[in-house]
């Protein structure tokens, strides 16, 4: 298994620290009982006025038709290392709140909170997933019959790691090249905006 895991300036929970998006992935099938676990982690999300604005539409490689509907939402940059997924899923949010059908602007925020929640019990159970903007929202609307006030947010790939070495050259470099963040200092801020909050080193 590749590993990346970040060099963190202070102690984070290892599911978190373990987290890496990667393009190599393994044959392997997710096993049934993982993919509850891990839908399991995103339904008890915290959410606005709990209106849970979530959903997710999953293909597995084996079911060769959906899959492929859902390889063709893809943009060709990350067509060319997500069919190595054993699982493809897209994220969408419901724009308006489900008893008033009033705007719900929090709804994006929720769904990257699910996603969070699924991801950091991926890792605990050894699966890696990457999430992709890099996917057409209106083929997804279409192909899979989205209504008006849903939104596809994102694309997803998941499953166990595999051999960068399978990867075309540019993709394999950053594969393997570390991972870097912004310091504290740069985006916790205390008063006025960009003004580093006094904890901080």
């Amino acid at each position: 298994m590749h590993v990346k895991a970040a060099a963190t300036d202070h102690p984070v929970l290892e599911p978190l620290r373990d987290r890496w998006s990667p393009r190599a992935f393994a044959s392997r099938p997710v096993p049934r009982e993982d993919l509850l676990s891990l839908f399991e982690a995103a339904r008890w999300a915290p959410s606005c006025y709990n209106d849970q604005p979530w959903f997710f539409i999953m293909a597995q490689k084996a079911d060769d038709k959906q899959y492929a509907r859902l390889f063709e939402c893809l943009l060709p940059g990350n067509q060319k290392w997500a069919d190595s997924a054993p699982v493809l899923m897209l994220s969408i949010a419901r724009t308006t709140f489900s008893q008033s059908d009033k705007p719900n602007r929090h709804a994006m925020h929720d769904v990257g909170q699910a996603i969070a929640q699924f991801t950091v019990q991926a890792v605990s159970r050894g699966i890696l997933v990457h999430q992709m903007a890099g996917f057409s929202q209106d083929k997804a609307r279409e192909s899979f019959s989205i209504p008006e006030n849903y939104e596809p947010v994102a694309a997803i790939a998941l499953g166990y790691p595999g051999d960068p070495d399978t990867l075309p050259n540019e993709l394999k470099v950053m594969e393997t090249t570390g991972r870097q963040r912004r310091s504290l200092s740069e985006f916790v801020f205390k008063g006025p905006f960009g003004t580093a909050f006094d904890i901080l080193p």
